[in-house]
């Protein structure tokens, strides 16, 4: 058994900067099948930072408090508070903030505790195609992403 104290968690934020409290759970807790984690959401702030899916993981998000905005390509949908969402595995999706209070809530995937990074794909606008095309996402060794497009190879970045 173990046990931990959201309060102890460590912050463990997404490299984009795109929230300021993110606390990985099931990290302090040890999982292997699921990731599990707690978002504080303010104004303007999202989950992820982007239109993103994930081919190995389904995700499933609880908002505790406040009002969170979900969006896919097809569709935005509201989540209020103790409202759940879920994503399928290889659906784009993104979601956030839009209003002026605080959304606090939690992010579930699986199966496993972390994504495979070349299982993740980003919904990003190409300068060589002269459209959002899939781009594959790598981490790289300073804690960034990269991206590059599955359909031309071409890096938004460069």
């Amino acid at each position: 058994m173990e046990k931990v104290a959201l309060e102890d968690v460590r912050i463990e934020n997404n490299p984009l900067g795109v929230h300021s409290v993110r606390k990985p759970v099931s990290d302090a807790l040890g999982t292997t099948d699921f990731a599990f984690n707690y978002f504080e959401l303010q104004p303007g702030e999202s989950f992820s930072g982007g239109m993103h899916r994930h081919h190995d993981q389904e995700e499933l998000f609880y908002i505790l408090d406040g009002t969170a905005t979900f969006e896919t390509p097809e569709d935005v949908v509201e989540v209020p508070e103790d409202g759940c969402i879920r994503f399928e595995p290889g659906e784009y999706q993104t979601g956030g903030n839009e209003t002026d209070d605080v959304v606090r809530g939690f992010a579930i995937g699986a199966p496993d505790a972390r994504h495979d990074w070349d299982e993740l794909d980003a919904l990003v606008y190409c300068t060589e195609c002269e459209e959002e095309t899939d781009h594959g996402m790598e981490l790289t060794d300073d804690g960034q992403f990269a991206f590059s497009c599955r359909e031309c190879g071409n890096d938004p970045q460069a």
